[in-house]
């Protein structure tokens, strides 16, 4: 999110030589002055691997580790540990991901559930007081809202199943990255600002996010030697450090007793983590969901996650339609994106919940005969009305035209995340979006560790949507909430063809949709297909559009059928990688929103 960079580091050795933090050093120096950092790119083409993340530092960090010889997963693992430095409100080891890895030996795509877990005390009353639903901005700034963190388990999981060189070793950049700072750029101060108030209600959080009282300036470099300690341990005895150790105390003090300013007059509700919920804490390894598209196979995350089955059912739902220019015009492409997106989140409210405790149809939901009989819902001189019906893909029928379900509304989701992108060599890939929740997350720091923590359960629903529909998303004891994000890759042939992913909530499968479709049907290059104006339609009266969509004659086409329009001034920050015929890598990221992204190659080569 942030418009800062820095070239392609060449601080591996330094950083490979920790150098000790004073334990006395508060938590954020004083602002520094720090040169002006280069323009981003969003787009690069060449050999020997590729990254593409929403900030420089981190693609970079990610870089270096391809040209040391590691591979698509060490690099990820080294960008993301970047972006919890400078993308602390986005991501970080207090939150949890998915991790989608393609492994080029075996031709095989695989995945990894890092989500966040409730405590085992949770029950569906979790967020209920007297019967009724607590606010959702209380319960987002509160220990309530934290889950089990996820991210540093996930590291574990796939450097031990497919990585190549020790965490230590990928931890370096973003520890020095960490102790020596990044330039403040506006978008930065801004998401500081817009959290500023609840940020200064806990001390910690203040004094590393506020140095000095005051909103970060733009131009200065921004330290967290807390977080280049923490990551100084991790690195020295391992992420479960995070599960059993220290740090695990600190979490569940942090949680049960959030570190509030006596003179606060916000309510902080406790949260009831114990040492138990983080020392029982496990990674996921299950099997991919997997449509066919065009003829190419298209692979994403399964739930808890519903982002491969939203993204795989509305592609299903538009496969028996040309979507090419010369056979849809924008107008009719933008309607059919539209409501196919609306018939899947009408079916992902009903039926989408963690596996552990529902009964997920994800072979029916992926079924091309359940598409298909939900696509003839879809007309071309009208317009679904919303909350949808579901069908049901259980039954033979998949109960579409003709479906007598209720309709829920789609509950609230945080429009947060951060997303990445990883190439190697060798033809392996990973796209791996992670998370703590909103902008700011909890707002609570633990105090000494430099990390904010996640109020990752707030995805789960506070109460049904409609009480006369079943939904499988309420709280549960180690319960895993529903997920949109949609790390996704693209196979043809069984060889990668890209990858992509977004941050934004539930507009995270709406774009990974919409962007899909604008490349491989609409012809659009990755990199415009990332930043065609985009439309969100998530089973609501209305769907948000973004500027370049508002101010467009293609709107009026499209209110004149019934659609109805809200606007947006922004929806997601994609980023993905592309194998070209010629075996380059493309990276591609944002052009312009969330202040543009950072697409890096290892040996740059031309244009595509």
């Amino acid at each position: 999110m942030r418009r800062s960079t820095v070239r392609v580091l060449s601080f591996w050795t330094a950083a490979a030589a920790v150098v000790s933090v004073s334990a006395t050093a508060s938590p954020a120096a004083a602002p520094t002055a720090a040169p002006p950092p280069p323009v981003k790119t969003p787009v690069a083409v060449g050999h020997g691997g590729a990254v593409a993340s929403v900030d420089a530092d981190a693609s970079a960090a990610g870089i270096e580790v391809l040209r040391r010889g590691g591979n698509a997963v060490d690099a990820a693992v080294a960008t993301a540990a970047a972006l919890g430095v400078t993308e602390p409100y986005s991501a970080g080891i207090g939150g949890g991901g998915y991790f989608v890895h393609y492994d080029a030996k075996s031709r095989t795509v695989h995945t990894v559930d890092g989500r966040e877990t409730a405590p085992l005390s949770a029950d569906e009353s979790l967020f209920l007081e007297n019967g009724k639903p607590i606010p959702f901005d209380q319960v987002m700034t509160s220990g309530r809202s934290v889950g089990t963190p996820g991210t540093p388990a996930t590291w574990d999981t796939v450097l031990d199943q497919w990585g190549s060189k020790p965490l230590r070793t990928l931890l370096a950049p973003a520890e020095k990255l960490a102790r020596d700072g990044f330039t403040v750029d506006s978008t930065f101060r801004s998401q500081t600002q817009a959290n500023e108030a609840r940020f200064r209600d806990f001390p910690d959080t203040a004094e590393l996010f506020l140095p000095g009282g005051k909103l970060p300036v733009v131009g200065s470099r921004f330290k967290n030697p807390d977080l280049a300690r923490t990551y100084e341990k991790l690195a020295r005895s391992g992420a479960g450090e995070l599960y059993r150790g220290d740090i695990a105390r600190d979490i569940v003090r942090t949680v049960r007793k959030p570190p509030v300013d006596p003179e606060a007059t916000r309510v902080v509700r406790a949260g009831d983590l114990t040492a138990k919920d983080l020392r029982t804490y496990g990674t996921l390894r299950q099997k991919p969901t997997k449509v066919s598209y065009r003829g190419l196979d298209v692979y994403g995350m399964a739930p808890s996650s519903s982002g491969g089955t939203g993204v795989g059912e509305a592609l299903n739902i538009l496969e028996r339609t040309d979507l090419r220019p010369r056979a849809t015009s924008r107008a009719q492409y933008l309607h059919r994106l539209i409501e196919a997106s609306r018939i899947a989140f009408a079916d992902r409210g009903r039926w989408v919940g963690d596996p552990a405790f529902e009964d997920v149809p994800v072979k029916g939901l992926l079924s091309q005969r359940f598409a298909d009989s939900r696509e003839c819902l879809i007309k071309d001189d009208a317009v679904l009305k919303s909350p949808l019906a579901p069908g049901d893909p259980r039954g033979s029928g998949g109960g579409g035209c003709g479906a007598a379900g209720t309709a829920a509304p789609t509950p609230y989701e945080g429009e947060n995340t951060t997303h990445l992108t990883a190439a190697d060599k060798w033809g392996n890939v990973v796209a791996y979006t992670l998370t703590i929740e909103s902008t700011g997350g909890s707002g609570i720091t633990v105090p000494g560790r430099g990390f904010i923590l996640n109020n990752e359960l707030t995805d789960f629903s506070f109460a049904p949507a409609n009480p006369a529909v079943h939904d499988p998303n309420l709280p549960g004891p180690g319960k895993r909430p529903r997920s949109s994000m949609a790390p996704t890759i693209v196979l043809e042939d069984g060889r990668p063809l890209l990858a992509l992913g977004s941050p934004g909530g539930a507009t995270i499968i709406t774009t990974v949709l919409q962007t899909l479709t604008g490349h491989l049907d609409r012809g659009l290059p990755l990199v415009e297909a990332i930043a065609s104006p985009r439309a969100s339609q998530r089973n609501a009266a209305t769907t948000e559009i973004e500027p370049g969509l508002w101010n467009s004659p293609v709107r009026s086409e499209l209110e004149s059928i019934g659609h109805v329009f809200k606007r947006n001034p922004e929806i997601g920050a994609a980023t993905g990688v592309q194998r070209l015929p010629d075996g380059r890598w493309l990276a591609a990221a944002e052009k312009e929103r969330r202040g543009g992204g950072s697409a890096m190659v290892v040996a740059p080569s031309g244009t595509p």
